[in-house]
């Protein structure tokens, strides 16, 4: 695991997620960067997690162009000590860590009849795997830090989705069995590349990581997202 920020407190923030300390999994690729970006223009302190350093550190450099509070930190949240690892080290840093933007949404480049052991294995790691560790080491660690999955998208078709969305669907709606709060979305299609399209997603996100939403827990909710343009089409 790498850090490449300095360890000096943040300034206070202004915003409805202001003096949130809140990390985001999986930031190094698709919704990773316009979730940071919304939940840092919100306020909140922002931690982006990946395998990418170099994605990592782009990103959070242009989100602290733009006046967001962001560090990147290189950790595969799939590995229980990893995992540990990362979580120590925001704490380290900031003393408490209020949420987490947990990204299980990895697509399978087969179809499901031509996916092999390795490609399934990596997809239920990333997707499943990912998920249950970072529930487990919240759990025994900072039980009261609330998580939002952004799980396997509506428009992957292929049936190597759905086991991976039953599996996280039936730990989000009985995690609050061992009193956490954890929320599943499922947005409507991958990643468009453009904030504006992607805009009802991370408005979810932001509205699940206020205060004022802190009681809501169990929640599987599907998020309509606006279909993206063909190449030459005009967006209306």
């Amino acid at each position: 695991m790498t850090f490449s920020a300095g360890d000096a407190s943040p300034p206070p923030q202004r915003g409805p997620l202001a003096n949130q300390v809140i990390a985001v999994t999986s930031a190094d690729q698709g919704y990773g960067r316009p979730i940071g970006t919304a939940l840092a223009h919100a306020g909140a302190s922002v931690v982006l997690v990946g395998t990418a350093p170099e994605t990592l550190a782009a990103i959070a450099s242009g989100i602290e162009q733009q006046g967001g509070q962001v560090i990147p930190l290189a950790a595969d949240v799939s590995v229980p000590l990893d995992c540990i690892s990362a979580l120590g080290r925001i704490l380290d840093i900031y003393g408490e860590l209020h949420g987490v933007v947990h990204l299980a949404d990895r697509r399978a480049h087969s179809n499901f009849q031509d996916l092999s052991e390795n490609e399934w294995m990596e997809l239920f790691n990333t997707n499943v795997k990912s998920t249950v560790a970072l529930t487990q080491v919240l759990r025994r660690r900072h039980p009261h830090t609330w998580v939002t999955v952004v799980g396997p998208h509506r428009d992957e078709a292929g049936l190597q989705a759905q086991p991976q969305r039953g599996a996280i669907r039936a730990l989000v709606e009985h995690a609050s069995q061992e009193e956490m709060r954890l929320n599943l979305l499922f947005p409507s299609r991958a990643s468009s590349g453009d904030d504006r399209l992607d805009q009802p997603l991370t408005d979810v996100v932001l509205a699940l990581a206020t205060p004022a939403l802190r009681h809501l827990r169990g929640n599987v909710m599907e998020v309509p997202l606006p279909p993206v343009p063909r190449p030459g089409e005009r967006r209306t």
